[in-house]
């Protein structure tokens, strides 16, 4: 099916996620938006949260996207049931593919989490990963500088790593602990600095890889895999400044990205959202 696939995430930090797709499914066409004006979604009210993600999603239905990535952490973990109930094409988020891929890597059974004060109160990970297995202890983490540092393209040098340094030390007391999953899309951005400050000794999980997996996997059972010669057409949107977009985007993208549009959202009222 040639129709692209939908990616919406409170900022920047979904770009994580698209990368990924654009790797492991070279022929996809995507669209992304970036709810940059709103960002970061980690420490609004639940209700505000579904509200932005539904008019997100209703921008992106005018697009005729055949699947739904939801890339932020927060909007999974508070829309993803209500998603799924209502929209008539597949929709995953980024939730599950990391709390798999941890297991998977883990020996100790003793994984951290860190995420925004939405992800991380919601208690969406420690409830996927104990759902899987019981006996996995889970040490979750709220680390609310790490959104705006890296929305404002802040991801290198000695303040950078203050901030992770001293936004990571309540878990470095937990000696056991292997494996951590970066439970926001924005935090690969700084992924080396995490690894730094945790150590070679903790596996640091993106759920960006496994999340492209499962596209992949969804969209090959439903058929809509687009098989032709036709070169994808990514398109990008923005409720922000597009220029700042455009430069994090071609950075971390590695490739010039020509064209970032500015959208204004409306508000979805039809049973609240």
């Amino acid at each position: 099916m040639k129709q692209p696939i939908g990616v919406i995430d409170s900022g920047v930090g979904g770009l994580t996620v698209a990368i990924e797709l654009m790797r492991q499914l070279p022929k996809e066409s995507i669209i992304y938006l970036g709810d940059t004006e709103r960002c970061p979604y980690g420490p609004r009210p639940k209700e505000e949260v579904i509200q932005y993600t539904w008019e997100m999603v209703r921008f992106l239905q005018t697009k005729q996207i055949k699947m739904l990535v939801v890339a932020c952490n927060t909007a999974t973990a508070f829309t993803l049931d209500l998603l799924r109930e209502e929209l008539d094409i597949p929709v995953i988020g980024v939730i599950q593919p990391g709390a798999r891929a941890a297991i998977t890597h883990s020996r100790s059974y003793e994984i951290g989490v860190i995420g925004t004060e939405g992800t991380i109160g919601s208690k969406a990970y420690p409830s996927t990963l104990k759902h899987i297995n019981e006996g996995i202890n889970v040490y979750d983490l709220a680390c609310p500088r790490f959104v705006p540092m890296v929305e404002k393209g802040l991801i290198s040098g000695d303040l950078a790593y203050e901030i992770v340094h001293k936004s990571l030390l309540p878990l470095k007391k937990h000696k056991e602990m292997d494996t951590l999953i970066l439970g926001c899309t924005h935090y690969p951005m700084i992924r080396e600095l995490i690894q730094e400050v945790m150590g070679p000794r903790v596996i640091v999980i993106s759920s960006g890889e496994e999340t492209a997996r499962e596209v992949s996997t969804i969209l090959g059972y439903n058929s809509k895999l687009y098989t032709g010669d036709r070169k994808p057409k990514h398109s990008f949107y923005t409720t922000g400044d597009p220029e700042i977009f455009k430069k994090i985007a071609s950075k971390w993208l590695k490739q010039n990205i020509d064209i970032v549009e500015k959208i204004e959202l409306a508000e979805v009222q039809s049973m609240g959202y």
